[in-house]
C-alpha cells in the first residue's frame, strides 16, 4: 500500500478491551487532543463478539460511542486498533545470524513450540529488533485469526477504516517511551479492571509479556469481603486510603495482600525471563504502574519496597494538551493511556 496516499491523513486510536471501548484523536506532533470518549461493555458479550462472527455487539456499541460519547472531534475514519494483550502471544528470542535467510520458517517453528494454537490458525507478525555478527533478536507477536477477523469486521461495519492492529501493551509502551523515560529498560504493570498485563519495555520495544486475571475490580472485591462492607464503600476505601498509612491500613493491606502478591510473583517471573533470556547486560531501571487499577494509593511504594527498584504510577498527562476540551476526571484518566498511545502513532511508522 502506498505511503504517499496515507502518511499525512489523521489516525484515531480505538482501544477495544474486555470491559469497554475507548477512542481518541491526537496530533502526535503537538500532543494536542482533538477528541476522546469511552463506552463500558459487558465482558462476556465482548468475548462472544470476538469469537462469534454473527454477533453485532461490538459494532453496535462502537456506533453509539461515535454518535453519542465523544467529547471534541474524532472526524477521521482511519483507526489504529488495540486488542486485549491477554488475547495475544508475544515472544522475543535469539537465533543464529545465518537463520535470517529462512526467518519465516524459524518463526513458525518457534510459534508451533510455544503457542497452544496451531500456527495455521494464527496471524503472526515479527521483526528483527537487534543484531550482532553472530545472532539476531526477533520479536514475534501472534493472535488467533478468528479474533482479528471478527474485530476487523465489527470495526468496518461501524464505518471505520482499520490501518493498524496491535496488543494494547504495545500502545502503552509507545506512550511511555515518549513521556516517561521509556527509553530506560522498564517494567510495565498495567492493572485493568479485571486483568493485569506485565511487560518489559526496552529501547522503545516490548520484549516480554505476561499477565493474570486480577485487576482493580479484584481489589474492590477483596476489601468488601475482608472488611464486610458494600462494594461502593469498598471502592471508596480503595481509592481514598489504599495502602497508605492510616487507621485502616492494617486491615486494607491484609485484604489486598493476597492479590498483590500474585501480581508481584508474575512481575518477578517476567523480570527473571528478561534477565536470563533477553538481556544479561541491560539492567531493569524502573517500574511504571498504569491502568485503572493504578488509582490504589501507595501502590508505587509497594512495588518499590518489594522489588528494591524505583516504582511509581505513570502520569503522561503533562504531555497531552487538551487545550479547550473538558479533560477526563482524574479518576478516569488512567483508562485513556492505551488509546492515547494508539492515537500518537506516527503514520510514517506504519507505512515504512
Amino acid at each position: 500500500m502506498s505511503k504517499l496516499f496515507y502518511e499525512d491523513k489523521p489516525i484515531i486510536g480505538l482501544d477495544i478491551s474486555n470491559t469497554g471501548v475507548k477512542i481518541m484523536s491526537v496530533d502526535p506532533k503537538k500532543w494536542l487532543v482533538h477528541g476522546y470518549g469511552s463506552i463500558d461493555l459487558e465482558p462476556l458479550k465482548v468475548k462472544d463478539s470476538m469469537e462469534n462472527a454473527n454477533s453485532t455487539y461490538l459494532t453496535d456499541n462502537i456506533k453509539v460511542l461515535l454518535a453519542e460519547k465523544v467529547i471534541g472531534d474524532t472526524s477521521s475514519k482511519r483507526v489504529a486498533i488495540a486488542i486485549p494483550t491477554a488475547r495475544s502471544y508475544s515472544r522475543t528470542f535469539t537465533l543464529p545470524a545465518a537463520t535470517e535467510k529462512a526467518l519465516h520458517d524459524a518463526v513458525i517453528l518457534e510459534a508451533d513450540q510455544y503457542i497452544p494454537i496451531p500456527s495455521a490458525n494464527l496471524y503472526i507478525d515479527y521483526q528483527i529488533i537487534e543484531r550482532t555478527k553472530k545472532e539476531i533478536t526477533v520479536l514475534m507477536s501472534a493472535v488467533a485469526k478468528v479474533i482479528i477477523d471478527n474485530i476487523l469486521t465489527s470495526v468496518i461495519a461501524a464505518g471505520l477504516e482499520p490501518i493498524l492492529i496491535e496488543p494494547s501493551i504495545c500502545s502503552v509502551g509507545r506512550l511511555l517511551t515518549a513521556t516517561e523515560r521509556g527509553d530506560l529498560p522498564t517494567v510495565i504493570v498495567d492493572i485493568g479492571p479485571a486483568t493485569t498485563d506485565i511487560a518489559i519495555l526496552d529501547q522503545g520495544t516490548i520484549r516480554v509479556t505476561g499477565g493474570l486475571a486480577i485487576g482493580g475490580n479484584t481489589f474492590t472485591l477483596d476489601i468488601a469481603k475482608k472488611l464486610n462492607v458494600e462494594l461502593e464503600n469498598a471502592h471508596q476505601l480503595k481509592v481514598l486510603n489504599g495502602l497508605n498509612a492510616g487507621p485502616r491500613q492494617q486491615k486494607l493491606v491484609g485484604a489486598l495482600e493476597p492479590s498483590l502478591q500474585r501480581i508481584l510473583a508474575e512481575v518477578k517471573k517476567v523480570m527473571r525471563y528478561y534477565d536470563e533470556r533477553i538481556s544479561t547486560t541491560r539492567k531493569l531501571e524502573q517500574l511504571l504502574v498504569v491502568g485503572s487499577g493504578s488509582n490504589l494509593p501507595g501502590i508505587g511504594e509497594y512495588f518499590t519496597n518489594a522489588l528494591v527498584m524505583p516504582a511509581r504510577v505513570a502520569s503522561p498527562w503533562q504531555k497531552l494538551d487538551f487545550e479547550k476540551l473538558q479533560e477526563p476526571p482524574k479518576q478516569f484518566r488512567p483508562r485513556y493511556i492505551t488509546v492515547a498511545g494508539l492515537a500518537s502513532v506516527d503514520p510514517g511508522d506504519i507505512w515504512r
